[in-house]
């Protein structure tokens, strides 16, 4: 039995987890086979997804049903927009691009999927919903940004990538969402909890897309 809801949620995606710590894109940022290519692909996508996503924490930070948790995510929202301002733009400017072309790049199938699946549920579910579908952008990165810590890497960009998620700070946030997730789950019906469980895993799922379409540099079929 877990103990915290927390638990409960990570439990559902062991396998998922495990599928993005072995996933070539992951293992090629500490063994230098990824290519500048590749992660280039990721960030541009990245720019595009972080956008969406803010726009999901601007929802939760709506819905919420306690002023902390309104400033929390609104704080957050405020951050992810900072992110792809700052560190994306050092990060293209090393892969030798800027911030204006790769918003001039098409959102990939996966990107567009991922976002509008985090905005639907945040528009259409109730706040838990919406704070389970947003959890694993935080917590699969802090998790892998520590599991490549371990071992860096030899390219500078991938080291101040895996620095930025692997950091106290991103850590402190992670945790203060956890904190929001373990109180919502606690109080939540048999329903909610099926339905948070539900998005947690769905949104980790995407979590590997996302990866996988950089290492694929997933381009539209048709």
């Amino acid at each position: 039995m877990a103990d915290r809801f927390r638990d409960l949620l990570w439990a559902d995606i062991t396998a998922i987890y495990s599928g993005i710590c072995d996933h070539p894109f992951i293992t090629g940022l500490t063994d230098g086979s990824l290519s500048h290519d590749q992660f280039r692909y990721y960030i541009t996508q990245d720019d595009h997804y972080l956008r969406g996503y803010a726009r999901a924490l601007a929802g939760c930070a709506a819905k919420a049903d306690d002023e902390n948790d309104t400033v929390l995510f609104a704080r957050h929202a405020h951050e992810a927009i900072l992110a792809e301002q700052d560190a994306h733009a050092e990060l293209l400017a090393g892969l030798g691009t800027s911030a204006a072309q790769a918003a001039g790049e098409p959102v990939s199938p996966t990107t567009q999927a991922y976002v509008s699946y985090l905005l639907s549920v945040t528009v259409l579910g109730s706040y838990a919903e919406a704070v389970a579908a947003v959890l694993p952008c935080y917590w699969i990165y802090a998790a892998v940004g520590e599991h490549l810590q371990k071992n860096g890497s030899p390219d500078p960009l991938y080291q101040r990538w895996i620095d930025m998620y692997a950091g106290d700070e991103f850590a402190v946030m992670v945790d203060d969402v956890l904190a929001v997730t373990d109180r919502l789950g606690d109080r939540a019906s048999t329903h909610e909890t099926e339905l948070m469980r539900r998005h947690f895993r769905t949104a980790s799922r995407y979590e590997w897309m996302f990866w996988d379409a950089a290492y694929r540099q997933e381009a539209w079929p048709v």
